[in-house]
């Protein structure tokens, strides 16, 4: 199990949204690549970025930041404001191994498929749920759509990696919701990367060994825990390893 370590990037600056509010920001770096550098140090291969201000405006903001990250030598999965064939070359052309697409994966299967297409495993969609249902545009907005219905669609369509959030646990500290993640990882047959609640060292243990059980749990992102200092980045490390 791969342990993803979380930068949210708004204005330039790592923050955490509680919920994916706006109005509930916390700074804790003023240079994203300061903490990606302890990340690395930590011994993390991977980072998960999120461009929140990309997410919430549906355009790419903080490129530059993100181009920091991957000149670290990390291997950065990147999402917020992934809306066009443009935007994820974008990306990648600056060093991402990965881009996250939401939004638009919610709006336009043909648009996952052409990407699917042409960028094969350095592409991923992220789901991100309230209530079951897939939540788009920063979470300002909840679709009708089903999340275990739509990830099954984007299975089908040649999806290698899913990003599943409970939106109702993220940057709250209360634990990962299991059962709904454990629900994801039976209706799909691709990879899922857990995200949403990891709040102590045990969440992590819980987590690998949910990978024990289904093969497909491929990581899980840990963001507030980690800046909070209630995990520890380089023993949840080991914990993912064993």
């Amino acid at each position: 199990m791969t342990i993803y370590p979380a930068i949210d990037i708004k204005g330039g600056r790592c923050v955490r949204l509680t919920q994916g509010r706006a109005d509930q920001e916390t700074v804790y770096f003023d240079n994203p690549a300061e903490v990606a550098a302890l990340f690395k140090a930590a011994g993390s291969a991977w980072v998960h970025v999120v461009d929140l201000d990309g997410a919430f405006s549906g355009e790419s903001q903080n490129l530059a930041a993100v181009r920091a990250i991957a000149a670290l030598g990390l291997r950065v999965q990147l999402g917020g404001g992934m809306r066009s064939r443009e935007a994820v070359e974008r990306a990648l052309g600056l060093g991402v191994s990965r881009v996250v697409v939401g939004t638009r994966a919610a709006e336009s299967e043909d648009f996952v498929r052409g990407l699917v297409a042409e960028f094969g495993e350095k592409i991923a969609v992220g789901i991100d749920a309230k209530d079951g249902k897939v939540a788009v545009k920063g979470w300002v907005d909840t679709t009708g759509l089903g999340a275990l219905e739509f990830a099954a669609r984007m299975s089908g369509l040649g999806v290698g990696t899913l990003i599943y959030t409970d939106i109702s646990t993220d940057g709250m500290l209360t634990g990962p919701n299991l059962p709904a993640q454990t629900a994801m990882l039976k209706a799909v047959k691709c990879r899922v990367i857990a995200s949403g609640g990891v709040s102590r060292q045990a969440d992590v243990g819980a987590l690998a060994a949910l990978a024990k059980q289904h093969a497909n749990l491929d990581g899980v992102i840990i963001g507030k825990a980690i800046y909070e200092k209630r995990v520890d980045l380089p023993q949840a490390l080991r914990d993912a390893a064993a």
